[in-house]
C-alpha cells in the first residue's frame, strides 16, 4: 500500500453515489470518503480495511482517480497543496 496514493471521485463516481445498493457497502463508502485528500492509509483506518485493491479496481471502472500529492516535511506546504486540490 502506498501511504500517500490518494484518489478523488470520478463523474461517474458520482453518479454511481445516488444507488448504493449496486456498488457494495465498502466500495460505496470508499467513494463517499473518497476526497483527494485522505491518503490509502487513512481511508483504510476509516473503513477498518486495507482498501487498496478496491481502491485500484474502482479506479481500473473509473470510479477513482489518483491525485498527484507529493508530501512535504514543511506543514504549510502540505497544507497549500491540500488546499489546492
Amino acid at each position: 500500500m502506498n501511504s500517500y496514493q490518494r484518489f478523488c471521485k470520478t463523474a461517474k463516481a458520482w453518479d454511481m453515489l445516488v444507488q448504493p445498493a449496486r456498488m457494495g457497502r465498502c466500495a460505496h463508502s470508499l467513494l463517499l470518503l473518497a476526497n483527494g485528500r485522505r491518503s490509502e492509509q487513512e481511508l483504510s483506518l476509516l473503513l477498518g480495511t486495507d482498501v487498496s485493491d478496491l481502491a485500484r479496481d474502482l479506479q481500473a471502472d473509473g470510479y477513482l482517480q489518483p491525485v498527484d500529492f507529493i508530501p512535504s516535511d514543511d506543514p504549510e506546504t502540505e497544507l497549500e497543496q491540500r488546499t489546492l486540490n
